[in-house]
């Protein structure tokens, strides 16, 4: 595997740590509102994104994966959380707007591997993982039915202002 491989699944790995703690973080505070379908949509998207890490971990050594998995959880389970808090529709749009980046994040991906004519096994293994965030981004924005408001619209950008950084920090850490 070369050093761009390795980069980028690390950057995988601390991605798919930190979207498991995200749906964490929705299921808690949806618990304690008992906001049964965003708790449904926590444990179904979690399981997804579970299998995804597992996916990930399964090509990638331990030695190369992100040095920095507590602050991944921790920037996660927040990122799930706090729009929880506000409601649904803060969200569902913070799912969309990480579901774009991490659909982007895999196609550049995805793209390198095509264009390389290596690894066909990752290549099927990134694509099954861009197809499941694609599907969690439709659903998520087909429960999003009017214009976004100014502050979501905010929160979102920061979010993936943050995703973006995130990559950047974990494809050396």
């Amino acid at each position: 595997m070369d050093i761009y491989l390795e980069r980028e699944l690390r950057s995988d790995h601390a991605g798919e740590t930190g979207a498991v703690y995200i749906y964490k973080g929705i299921a808690a505070v949806a618990k304690i509102s008992n906001d049964a379908e965003l708790l449904s949509l926590a444990k179904h998207h979690g399981a997804t994104e579970e299998a995804h890490l597992q996916l990930i971990e399964s090509v990638l050594a331990n030695n190369l994966r992100s040095h920095l998995l507590a602050m991944w959880r921790v920037a996660g389970w927040l990122i799930g959380a706090i729009p929880a808090m506000f409601g649904r529709r803060a969200v569902y749009a913070t799912i969309m707007a990480v579901e774009t980046f991490v659909e982007q994040h895999y196609q550049s991906q995805i793209d390198y591997l095509i264009k390389s004519g290596t690894s066909p096994d990752l290549l099927t293994l990134l694509k099954r993982c861009q197809a499941d965030e694609i599907a969690h981004k439709n659903e998520a924005k087909a429960m999003v039915f009017v214009a976004l408001p100014l502050v979501l619209r905010m929160w979102c950008a920061v979010v993936r202002w943050g995703s973006s950084s995130a990559v950047m920090v974990a494809r050396r850490i």
